[in-house]
């Protein structure tokens, strides 16, 4: 089982740059791909950012490509997502989560095992 816990979460003016970083507990962080999801008030969660277990392979929606990069380091069970060039639309609390397959195979979709809290990101225009 992975306890996840998000950080980096805050206020932002548009055009800034954000890190969000997550820390897990757990002995096995290394054999689950994992991801970043986010939801906006009064809307569905969304797919953000996904890594492979080793970080061979990164995935992005189309809509996230080029602004978002996710990161992790196995040495210290993180993962971290860099956010640039934020938009007021990217206000939304992001959550750090795992899926338990090493990676995420073309044509599936991410899909989390486990979830952190979430960390609130709001950028004012």
């Amino acid at each position: 089982q992975l306890q996840l816990v998000e950080s980096g979460g805050g206020l932002v003016q548009a055009g800034d740059s954000l890190r969000l970083s997550c820390v897990a507990n757990g002995r096995t962080f290394g054999s689950y791909s994992m991801g970043w999801l986010r939801q906006a008030p009064g809307k569905e969660r969304e797919f953000v950012a996904g890594i492979s277990y080793n970080g061979g392979e990164t995935y992005y929606p189309d809509s996230m490509k080029g602004r978002f990069t996710i990161s992790r380091d196995n040495a210290k069970n993180t993962v971290h997502l860099q956010m640039s060039s934020l938009k007021p639309d990217d206000t939304a609390v992001y959550y750090c989560a795992a899926d338990h397959r090493l990676t995420i195979p073309a044509g599936t979709a991410f899909q989390p095992d486990y979830r952190g809290q979430g960390a609130q990101v709001t950028v004012s225009s």
